[in-house]
């Protein structure tokens, strides 16, 4: 992997593979950029330059005290995209990816950006709030940050079972998914990710998403165990203006790794339009 040092001096490791029009992917929680493998690999066939990044506290980038929230997310995704001078960039998120990417956009403008897609995103809001009765209530982010805190070995491998919908009635279990999500969460630093909780729960993202001005697609699992769908991708579907939304019956929040083929092909053929 390559590395690069942003303003405060952090270190962010990231791949950068391939020629031609960059996709840029940022990865949601607990996880690091080879949770986009599968789609470096395709896009980078396809013609594409591809590039991922390890968020500050994930995978191999560097394990901060500070600066573990979404304003310093967004920075850090700004610096490096003008440090590779990233033009016609298709910016692609996955659930706190999702909303890293849209507060990239209400920071940083869309000068350098092509097209977006949010997979199984945060935004807008995931708090259950009287505004938001669609969210998810506080009590559960609570927990997570305690199963993070106390043992998050087991808390990983016991959260990667909603995180791919194996916990449903006859699913078949693909435990080398299960394994390769706690592997990565583990890479992690344990006071990123208990940070990162609140970023990725209680951070509205709304004036972002309203300052995209880009084509965007939005995809979704209407079976997401973690971000619920009526309280994300429907609700973003409506505030990106002109936003596409596809909605995956019966996928999971991991559904870029269960339905990699429809995934690769949707997203290529959305790029290609």
């Amino acid at each position: 992997m390559s590395t690069f040092q942003v303003k405060d001096g952090t270190t962010i490791a990231y791949k950068d593979w391939g020629k031609g029009q960059p996709i840029l992917f940022s990865h949601g929680w607990p996880l690091a950029g080879d949770a986009w493998a599968p789609q470096m690999l395709f896009f980078g066939s396809q013609g594409y330059r591809v590039i991922a990044h390890d968020r500050r506290g994930h995978g191999l980038s560097d394990q901060t005290w500070d600066g573990n929230n979404m304003d310093r997310y967004a920075d850090d995704l700004a610096e490096l995209i003008e440090a590779l001078d990233l033009r016609d960039v298709v910016l692609i998120g996955h659930s706190t990816g999702g909303g890293e990417i849209a507060h990239y956009v209400g920071r940083h403008g869309t000068s350098r950006v092509a097209k977006m897609v949010l997979v199984g995103a945060v935004p807008p809001l995931m708090l259950k709030t009287e505004a938001n009765p669609e969210g998810t209530p506080l009590e559960v982010f609570d927990g997570i940050r305690k199963g993070t805190a106390g043992d998050r070995s087991q808390f990983f491998k016991d959260l990667s079972l909603p995180f791919y919908g194996f916990n449903k009635e006859g699913a078949k279990v693909n435990e080398g998914l299960r394994e390769n999500f706690w592997r990565l969460g583990m890479m992690g630093s344990i006071k990123g990710e208990y940070d990162c909780v609140h970023e990725f729960s209680e951070v509205d993202y709304t004036e972002d998403l309203k300052k995209i001005d880009k084509p965007t697609l939005v995809i979704h699992g209407d079976a997401d165990q973690i971000v619920p769908i009526a309280a994300a991708g429907l609700k973003t579907a409506k505030i990106v203006k002109g936003a596409e939304l596809k909605v995956y019956p019966g996928a999971p929040h991991g559904l870029a790794e269960t339905e990699t083929d429809k995934f690769n092909a949707d997203v290529l053929a959305f790029i290609r339009a």
